[in-house]
C-alpha cells in the first residue's frame, strides 16, 4: 500500500501538519478562506464572498485530482459566494478537467465551475464553464464588476469534460463528445481583464446552509500562444 502526503491547513492555526510521506503518490488537503499554500497547480485557495460554512481542496497528485467542498447561495446577480482554488495568470490560457458531483445534492442548480476572473471580490467581472447538478452546462459571465451575471446555456447536459479558454479578451467555453474530441459550446463573450487574472476552479452549494463536494480530474492548466488576428475564430453566441 502506497503511503501518502496529507497537508492541512487550517483556519485557527495557519499550521501545516505532513503526516505521511511517499514519492509516488500525494493528497494535500486545505480548509478554509485564509490557506494560503500551493494545492496542486494552484497558487492558494479559499472561499470567496460570505459563506456560512467555509470551503475545503483535497488533492491526489497520483490522480491530478481536486476534491472541492463549497458552501454559498449562489453565483449570479451582481455577487458570488463559493470555494476557489486558484492561480494567477496574465495572457491566454486554457483550464479542462473532468467535472462530476459527490452524492445526489440539495439543490439542483448547485455548481462546479472553471472559472477566470479578475479578482477575489464577491462582485468581480468573470467568466466560467458552470456545470449544474442538473447537468445544465452554461458559460457564466459578468462583463463589469457589480454587474448582473448573464448566461448561455449549452445544448448539451452533463458532459463529463469541460474547458473554458481565454483568446485576448474573448472567452469561451468547450465541452467533449463521448469520444472525447472537444467542439465550442455557448458561444464566445468578450470581457477586457486586467493582468494578471484569477483562473481556477471552483464549488457553490446554491445553498447557504449546505455543503456540496465536486471532483475535478486530469486537469490541465496551460499558458498558450497569443493567436494571430488575422487566423483567429470568433464564434456565435448563438446555439449550435
Amino acid at each position: 500500500m502506497h503511503q501518502k502526503h496529507f497537508a492541512s491547513l487550517t483556519a485557527l492555526t495557519f499550521a501545516t501538519v505532513v503526516a505521511f510521506t511517499s514519492g509516488n503518490s500525494a493528497r494535500t488537503q486545505q480548509s478554509g478562506a485564509t490557506a494560503t499554500a500551493p494545492v496542486g497547480v494552484f497558487e492558494s485557495h479559499g472561499d470567496v464572498g460570505t459563506v456560512l460554512h467555509p470551503g475545503s481542496v483535497e488533492y491526489d497528485a497520483a490522480k491530478r485530482s481536486y476534491t472541492i467542498a463549497g458552501s454559498g447561495a449562489n453565483m449570479w446577480l451582481g455577487s458570488d459566494a463559493f470555494q476557489f482554488a486558484w492561480k494567477k495568470m496574465s495572457g491566454d490560457v486554457t483550464l479542462t478537467a473532468d467535472v462530476a458531483f459527490l452524492g445526489k445534492g440539495v439543490n439542483e442548480h448547485r455548481k462546479a465551475v472553471l472559472m477566470i476572473r479578475q479578482t477575489l471580490d464577491a462582485d468581480s467581472p468573470y467568466a466560467d464553464a458552470a456545470l449544474h447538478g442538473s447537468g445544465l452546462t452554461s458559460l457564466q459571465y459578468r462583463e463589469e464588476k457589480g454587474a448582473a451575471t448573464l448566461e448561455i446555456q449549452a445544448n448539451i447536459s452533463a458532459p463529463k469534460r469541460l474547458r473554458i479558454e481565454k483568446r485576448g479578451a474573448y472567452f469561451s467555453m468547450w465541452l467533449a463528445d463521448a469520444s472525447g474530441e472537444f467542439r465550442p459550446a455557448g458561444g464566445t463573450t468578450r470581457i477586457a481583464l486586467k493582468e494578471p487574472f484569477y483562473v481556477g476552479i471552483g464549488v457553490c452549494s446554491h445553498d447557504k446552509d449546505v455543503v456540496e463536494k465536486a471532483v475535478f480530474s486530469n486537469v490541465a492548466l496551460n499558458a498558450t500562444e497569443p493567436v494571430a488576428t488575422a487566423n483567429s475564430t470568433l464564434y456565435s453566441t448563438l446555439e449550435w
